[in-house]
């Protein structure tokens, strides 16, 4: 079954019909969805939307451009919820430079307390990136250090992966995962075509981050876990292997990524 790893369906974009979209998705084969956290209210959304559906995990994290006003009190909600039975992973957190605002060092910070967290709770973390490839890369090397210094484990995606093949082969040297979604169909995506050619299978999940990046022929649209199947075509044929063998193996991943049995 269909494994969605990244999405975002406590948005607005889905307040009409949230329920009739994700009541519908196994019969589009998606046995099951983590709803990632951006900010802390869409986090606190994430958290609620688990507890209603039993196919749907979250994470709780904030994203790199939502850092601007984050207190001490938002990063103690962070820790105190954690624990919780449906929280699977710390995230989306990460570096984005596509902005001038928030300001890097500000971002910098809250990026690595995060993934400190994330760490000290060896819980995995959903990474988000943009425009900050080797800040991100060497951020990620000091929390493997200050993982490696605590005896505990550190995993986690990049979401919607978007560097060169050299930096996914570092990444997955590390012990992560690649996130993969609509953007691989588009057909200027050389970049995200190549590396997913050239990584082995073992290392990629699927995603959506619906409501966003649909895929092809419904880029534009408003997305959904139902439209992971273009990606999962665009995968076999870049990889040679059949639909079922991208779905099982990613599958797989998914479940290994977040520690569900």
């Amino acid at each position: 079954m269909i494994f969605d790893t990244h999405a975002h369906y406590d948005d607005e974009a889905f307040d009409e019909d949230r329920d009739v979209v994700l009541t519908l998705l196994k019969d589009a084969n998606v046995a099951s969805v983590v709803n990632v956290g951006a900010s802390m209210e869409s986090s606190k959304r994430a958290l609620e939307l688990s507890k209603q559906y039993d196919f749907v995990y979250c994470a709780v994290g904030v994203h790199p451009s939502e850092t601007t006003d984050l207190t001490e009190s938002d990063y103690e909600w962070l820790c105190n919820h954690v624990h919780e039975n449906k929280v699977v992973a710390v995230g989306e957190i990460g570096l984005d430079y596509y902005w001038d605002t928030p300001e890097r060092e500000h971002q910098k910070e809250w990026f690595i307390k995060q993934l400190h967290l994330a760490i000290q709770e060896e819980k995995p973390v959903i990474i988000h990136s943009r425009d900050a490839a080797a800040d991100t890369l060497e951020i990620m090397k000091e929390a493997k250090e200050y993982a490696k210094s605590l005896n505990k484990s550190f995993t986690g995606v990049i979401h919607c992966f978007s560097y060169s093949v050299e930096m996914a082969r570092e990444y997955v040297k590390m012990g992560f995962y690649l996130g993969v979604g609509g953007v691989v169909t588009f057909k200027n995506a050389k970049m995200i075509k190549e590396v997913v050619k050239e990584i082995p299978m073992e290392f990629i999940v699927l995603e959506t981050d619906c409501p966003y990046l649909a895929p092809e022929p419904n880029r534009g649209t408003r997305n959904d876990s139902s439209n992971l199947k273009y990606v999962i075509n665009m995968i076999a044929d870049i990889k040679n292997l059949t639909p079922k063998e991208i779905i099982e193996q990613t599958e797989i991943n998914a479940k290994t990524l977040y520690g569900i049995a």
